[in-house]
């Protein structure tokens, strides 16, 4: 479609274990986080036919949750730092994670009947969506439309690429909108590009240290 776009202009250690060369590929991807047999996706809400105890639960859960308290996972082409998750007991309608991309990585492909964004801290990369590609740099937000085939790279073979993703998967869940599925894996072999890469522990410069990453 004319004028059509996905992506609108704006101004702990890592947990890489399952990258052992004592694993097989098959092992390797069924470590991965998406990979997970016991994900919580939406979470039970039990007791008697009275929220105040839920509520009062929910008031007193952190308001403010620290990046050093949850590691990276994955790798070694793509790590997700995940911030916020319905097994957390604190939200049942989004999900917030940081995703960083080692360079000349590439994400899993996959489609979900929730949308989502990412707004992109830094580096240069683009999407392919339902066979599409639209290109991204810092300070742009992608969006996933619905029932997208989607798959995330950073374009460039030097640099990592940066993304904070908020998702409404939790809430489509819990509404029985149950779809979604892995096209392909994320990846677990380590190229050249991406081979030493380890992810950003600490944020230096607010994301915008002199020259930036592009």
């Amino acid at each position: 479609m004319d004028g059509d776009t996905r992506v609108e202009a704006g101004a702990a250690a890592s947990v890489i274990g399952h990258n052992s060369e004592k694993l097989t590929r098959e092992e390797r991807i069924a470590n991965l986080y998406h990979s997970k047999k016991d994900r919580v996706f939406v979470r039970a809400i039990q007791g008697e036919y009275n929220v105040k105890a839920e509520l009062d639960r929910l008031r007193a859960e952190p308001r403010v949750r620290r990046a050093r308290e949850s590691a990276f996972l994955d790798g070694p082409q793509c790590f997700s730092r995940n911030y916020v998750e319905p097994k957390d007991g604190i939200t049942q309608t989004f999900h917030l994670h940081l995703e960083e991309y080692a360079p000349g990585a590439s994400s899993q492909k996959h489609g979900h009947v929730n949308e989502a964004a990412f707004y992109i801290l830094d580096g240069t990369g683009y999407e392919i969506h339902d066979g599409v590609r639209y290109d991204w740099e810092a300070g742009d937000v992608a969006i996933v439309h619905n029932n997208c085939v989607h798959q995330h790279f950073n374009a460039s073979t030097t640099k990592p690429a940066r993304a904070i993703v908020i998702k409404t998967k939790p809430m489509y869940l819990f509404l029985n909108m149950l779809f979604q599925k892995t096209v392909k894996d994320r990846p677990v072999d380590v190229t050249p590009e991406c081979e030493g890469f380890a992810p950003r522990e600490i944020e230096e410069d607010f994301n915008h240290p002199a020259g930036g990453y592009r």
